[in-house]
């Protein structure tokens, strides 16, 4: 049994945490199994957000993995080092290793946030006219909601008004707060194989079967989606997720048709459309949508910051009266000065200046990417993913030691990052970031990358 107060001072999260650390140090073997996050909240009386902070602190430390549809294991990373008191502490005080390079996939170059425009703004939003002496709107603030739904109507294409608009304070926030409005009519979820495992584990979080739907070059494989359960089905049609590719226009018209025959849901998350570089992006599917069966999600993560946590969800017209009921119990966790300020920097047309900036910027980065890549690995390498968002997908086109080339990136003090990782099933490839780095440090990291890259070719 865990000892979990809740008087205490200290956050729930962190109290599970540090009960589960010892836990698994003490008694749990390699590869055993915990238990389930839905088990954990339900034992101690703790929300299921709680038992996922915890699991995800532990994850993120390498206590333990995660695997698609069969759930946290213990890991054997310094798992010598768990035999004695005095190695505890040391394992629970030791630092996060140091990468010399770190290729996330994910990250946003901190100069390129506007900071100074930023506090300008910040400043004129937070005034003496804000009653701070209420509570926040719980759908978010109205002018932001107006900003955002003119902004998708002009970039996106699409059609919404700002009622439609909930503002929440994440990815995962937008899928929890959905399944809550759709679980009473929706028991299957139909998901992209491979896809985000982050909308994979909140869907099975919240209770649903899944079903695992194929992705060819054209996208989701319409044929098994019409085959499976399901009625309600997650996609990221712009660019997906993790293979890069775009649903062309004639498959999102047959996913729409295919959404008003069974009365279902298409879950569109509009992932990476504002970084393009080669194309312009195809209008979103909600914009296509003429039977009011797409729900939109859409973020600030990677064109302005991720450190603001700032999303946001269009919802259907006839899903709101749902949402309505929730309101008592949801606010979104934006800060209300976060939300004021964002308003003004769209307003003020700053956003649509800072996205140009940004894709001209990070276009510079992903060509020169491509080039070096091309350069220092030649024919043994192909891509199988550009264009768009902060990395570019690889994979060797020669047999490879994939063993040989992780132990060797570690030797070397470089942080790779593998789809089937993260996104479960059989499907491979290495995600190399380049948003995070400058050109410089592009050109000596792949010097280095490609020395180990030639030492795994077999």
């Amino acid at each position: 049994m865990y000892i979990i107060d809740q008087n205490s001072k200290t956050p729930l999260h962190i109290q599970l945490y540090e009960e589960l650390k010892k836990d698994i140090i003490k008694n749990y073997s390699i590869d055993e199994k915990l238990p389930s996050i839905r088990k954990i909240a339900s034992t101690y009386n703790l929300s299921k957000n709680t038992v996922e902070s915890a699991y995800t602190q532990l994850y993120a430390e390498g206590y333990i993995e995660s695997y698609p549809k069969r759930g946290y294991f213990v890991s054997d990373l310094n798992y010598k080092e768990f035999n004695s008191d005095e190695n505890i502490i040391l394992s629970q005080t030791k630092k996060k290793k140091e990468y010399l390079y770190d290729f996330f996939p994910a990250r946003v170059a901190k100069e390129s946030f506007p900071i100074k425009l930023w506090k300008r703004l910040y400043n004129k939003a937070i005034d003496e006219s804000l009653d701070f002496g209420i509570y926040p709107k719980g759908q978010g603030e109205s002018e932001l909601c107006e900003e955002i739904a003119k902004y998708l109507i002009r970039s996106r294409g699409a059609k919404c008004e700002s009622y439609q608009v909930i503002i929440t304070s994440g990815f995962a926030e937008s899928m929890r707060l959905l399944s809550q409005i759709i679980k009473e009519d929706h028991k299957n979820f139909a998901i992209e194989d491979p896809g985000y495992h982050v909308a994979r584990e909140v869907l099975e979080e919240c209770g649903f079967d899944m079903d695992y739907i194929n992705v060819d070059d054209n996208g989701l494989v319409l044929g098994e989606l019409e085959k499976s359960d399901s009625k309600i089905v997650y996609i990221t049609p712009s660019h997906q997720y993790p293979k890069g590719v775009t649903m062309p226009i004639p498959n999102r018209q047959k996913l729409l048709e295919w959404s008003k025959k069974v009365n279902g849901l298409i879950v569109e998350d509009d992932y990476d459309s504002e970084l393009t570089y080669y194309n312009r992006p195809i209008p979103c599917l909600q914009g296509l949508d003429n039977y009011d069966r797409v729900v939109y999600l859409g973020t600030f993560a990677k064109a302005l910051s991720p450190a603001l946590r700032v999303s946001y969800m269009v919802l259907p017209k006839h899903l709101l009266p749902r949402y309505e009921k929730l309101l008592d119990s949801y606010f979104s966790k934006v800060s209300i000065s976060t939300q004021k300020t964002l308003a003004l920097f769209m307003k003020d047309g700053y956003y649509d200046k800072h996205i140009r900036k940004m894709r001209t910027l990070n276009k510079k980065k992903h060509d020169l990417l491509k080039s070096l890549l091309k350069t220092h690995l030649g024919d043994t390498m192909k891509i199988e993913a550009e264009g768009a968002g902060l990395s570019i997908l690889i994979n060797p086109s020669k047999e490879f030691d994939w063993d040989k080339l992780k132990e060797l990136a570690e030797q070397n003090s470089i942080k790779l990052y593998f789809a089937k990782d993260v996104s479960g099933g059989k499907w491979q490839a290495i995600r190399m970031g380049f948003g995070g780095f400058s050109e410089e440090e592009l050109k000596t990291s792949i010097e280095l990358f490609s020395k180990i890259w030639h030492e795994c070719l077999i």
